[in-house]
Formats: structure tokens, C-alpha cells, sequence
């Protein structure tokens, strides 16, 4: 039965040439620095993010998780905001791992927190009563592409608006980026632009680039050599990692132009589906690989299952839904998933 999986951009399988990648790929001890291929690709990952070093690590998790702890101490908080991964969809690491609290602002529609707002977040740490009852404000962290709105990508100004605002208050920048590539294709912005304002910033390889395991981290060199301790000491310190590396070194060189076809995808997937009775999406909102959308019925579950039986992946129990665009998915795919669609809401 032909299957499409809109799950999630995490589902892709490696491209032919990576597959040849990692057969091929020389490699050594990665926690001894000895393996030629994490080398590589961290050097490269640090080029093109303009920043002066970078580690490869495990997951986009553990990228967000090392960079919080090495950035903020024990007792100290992190400003982001209410929809961000870090603060959902992390499991608390930063809480649970590192004593540091979360101070949640607001986040706009697209992604953005209100500058205001990220102002009013931030301790005054001036004063001994303030330092007495109040965790001091450690870090400032940003979503590029935002996920839970949308896909969002942030623009180089905005970012650099609220890093100026982070920086004035002796605050670093943390951007989670495990979809900046499709930011900087959308926006049609190198990715170095988007992120030069920033301290660090975690992108990942194995969502829309299609590599099987991996995200890096990249910042100052000091920065980078404490964000390698923490990751031994949650134990993300590899070995032979450069059969993983040599497939973010095909992913960087030939998997980001190719992230237009996504968004293309994504577009033509969400214009479809506006004109489906009880669901309601703007496909003028629609700017990356994700497309969320309201089911306006009350059995979105048997929805759910009847579109996976006809290989259809992606529904929800909820009313909301999201469906992924990425590498494997293709405009014939698009409209299979429509007709299926279609198919189930007219009752036929």
C-alpha cells in the first residue's frame, strides 16, 4: 500500500549519497577528537553559522539542553517563550538536570516575543532584596523556524532586535534552530545572517536536511568547549561518530536548496486543504515545511485512522492537526493526500 508520512519531518531516510557517505566515512574516536569526519563537520557547521566553533551532538534536545547549561548556572532562569520547544517539548531537561527555571513570555502568532515583554522579563539584579527573592536572568532564547506557530521563520532584524535587548542587559542569545535552514530558504536570507547577532545556536540535521541521527551546536570557542563537557557529562560524548557525521556533511552541501521544494509542497498541501469543508487553514500562513490546520468535527480520531488506512500518516485526535513536508515527499504525494482527504469528509 503506498504510504505518505506527514508525521513529522524527522521520518525522512537518508539520500543515496549519504547512504554512500557512511559506508565510506573515515573515522576515529569523537571524544578524544581524533575522528576526521565530526571534525569536518563541525568545521563546516561552523563556517556557515559565521561562529567560531562547533560540536555535533545527538539530538536537537541535547543541542538546546547543553547550551542552556552551559550558558546559565544552577538557581538562574531562562526567558523564552510560552509555545517554545525548549520549554514543551524537552522534558524539563534544563529544570530537571540544571536547577534553572523557565520564565515564559508571551509568544505572537509568528513566533516572535514582544520586545517589551522580553524587557519586563528580565530580573533587576541590582539591588541585595532583589538578589534574595528572585532567580537572576541568565539567557534569552529564541525559535527559528517556530514550530508550534506555524513553521514561523524570524527575520535577521527581529533577532537582532532582541539580542540587542538581551545584550544591553549582559544577557547571551540562545537560538534553537533545528529548522534554521528552512528559515533562511524561505526568507531568502543567508543563515549566517540570520544567526550573527547570537551567542549560540543549535541547528538540527536529521529533520528537514534528512540525515538519520544528529543536530550541532555552534558558538565562541570557549562556549563550545564547555557545551562538549556537558554533553559527556549527559552522555552524548560518541565514539565512531563520524559514520553520523559524514551524512550532516552531504546534508550541508546538498539537502538546503532543495528545502524549497517542501515549502512548495507545503503550499500547494495547505491550499488543497482550504478548500475542504470543516477545515479551516490560511494558506497565506503557510511560509515553511509545516501546515497546521483546524478539523472542525468531533471524530477526529476515527478521521485519523481511516486516513492511515489508506496509508496516510499524520492526523491527530485533536482538532488541531499537522502534517510535514520534507525529503521523500513529493507533489504527486500532495495530491494523493488530498484526494484522501477529500475522500473521507465528502463520506465517500
Amino acid at each position: 500500500m503506498r504510504t505518505v508520512d506527514l508525521r513529522s519531518d524527522t521520518v525522512t531516510l537518508p539520500s543515496p549519497d549519504m547512504l554512500k557517505a557512511i559506508t565510506e566515512a573515515e573515522v576515529g574516536d569523537d571524544v578524544f577528537s581524533d575522528d576526521p569526519s565530526v571534525n569536518l563537520l563541525e568545521e563546516k557547521a561552523a563556517e556557515i553559522m559565521g561562529k567560531e566553533s562547533a560540536v555535533f551532538v545527538a539530538s536537537g534536545t541535547m543541542g538546546n539542553l547543553v547550551s542552556v547549561l552551559s550558558h546559565c548556572q544552577r538557581g538562574s532562569e531562562i526567558i523564552l517563550g510560552d509555545k517554545s520547544h525548549i520549554f514543551r517539548s524537552e522534558g524539563g531537561g534544563a529544570s530537571a538536570l540544571g536547577g534553572i527555571s523557565y520564565s515564559t513570555v508571551l509568544n505572537n502568532e509568528d513566533g516572535t516575543l514582544d520586545p517589551d515583554d522580553v524587557r519586563s522579563a528580565i530580573r533587576d539584579y541590582s539591588t541585595r532584596l532583589s538578589r534574595l527573592h528572585s532567580a537572576k536572568t541568565s539567557l534569552v532564547a529564541l525559535e527559528n523556524t517556530h514550530n508550534s506557530c506555524g513553521g514561523a521563520p524570524l527575520t535577521s532584524s527581529y533577532t537582532e532586535l532582541i539580542a540587542d535587548i538581551a545584550h544591553e542587559n549582559g544577557l547571551p542569545l540562545h537560538i534553537d534552530g533545528a529548522r534554521i535552514f528552512n528559515a533562511s530558504v524561505s526568507l531568502e536570507t543567508p543563515v549566517a545572517d540570520l544567526v550573527r547577532s547570537a551567542d549560540s545556536i543549535s541547528f538540527c540535521l536529521s529533520k528537514g536536511l534528512g540525515c538519520p541521527v544528529g543536530s550541532v551546536v555552534c558558538g565562541s570557542k570557549s562556549f563550545i568547549e564547555e557545551a562538549r563537557e556537558w554533553r559527556k557529562m549527559v552522555g552524548g560524548g560518541m565514539r565512531q561518530a563520524g559514520f553520523l557525521a559524514a551524512a550532516g556533511i552531504i546534508a550541508l552541501d546538498s539537502m538546503v536548496d532543495r528545502l524549497a521544494e517542501d515549502h512548495s509542497n507545503a503550499r500547494q498541501l495547505a491550499s488543497g486543504l482550504s478548500n475542504i469543508p470543516e477545515i479551516s487553514i490560511d494558506p497565506d500562513k503557510v511560509h515553511t515545511n509545516l501546515v497546521f490546520f483546524d478539523v472542525e468535527r468531533s471524530d477526529n480520531a476515527e478521521i485519523a485512522s481511516k486516513l492511515e488506512d489508506m496509508g496516510i500518516k499524520g492526523g491527530s485526535p485533536g482538532n488541531r492537526w499537522r502534517f510535514v513536508t520534507h525529503y521523500g515527499i513529493t507533489p504527486d504525494d500532495i495530491n494523493y493526500t488530498l484526494e484522501c482527504v477529500d475522500k473521507i469528509f465528502s463520506g465517500q
